[in-house]
């Protein structure tokens, strides 16, 4: 399958992490994909070419204990912004919610950053 607009590829890529299918993710990371999760603090999980980003999305979308919800979605072009909230439980405090920066060319992401919502103190400097 092929998918040729940035809002199809990030809809199939949603739908993966949705449906717990991984079939689907090799088609649509590029073999030069930068991925940035959001965890650990400060600055993330970075991972980079198509074999690490991969074995990264698959284990985040077969992840039992956690399921992903897209919140929205805005396609710009080649770029997306992807509002999601991560549940690791029932309960209302059991989740936290977040953003990923997307960037698609030639119908396979390339570039996916990824920034969260933290609980805590946060600390200025000083």
């Amino acid at each position: 399958m092929s998918f040729h607009t940035t809002a199809e590829v990030v809809h199939h890529f949603n739908r993966a992490f949705l449906d717990r299918d991984t079939s689907s993710l090799a088609e649509l990371i590029a073999d030069d994909c930068v991925m940035e999760a959001r965890d650990p603090a400060p600055d993330g999980a970075r991972y980079e070419g198509r074999a690490e980003c991969l074995r990264f999305c698959r284990s985040l979308a077969e992840e039992r204990a956690g399921r992903f919800e897209p919140e929205g979605v805005v396609v710009t072009g080649e770029r997306a912004t992807v509002r999601w909230r991560y549940r690791f439980g029932d309960g209302p405090a059991d989740s936290v919610r977040g953003v990923s920066l997307v960037l698609v060319r030639d119908g396979r992401i390339v570039e996916s950053l990824s920034y969260g919502k933290t609980t805590g103190d946060i600390r200025s400097p000083g």
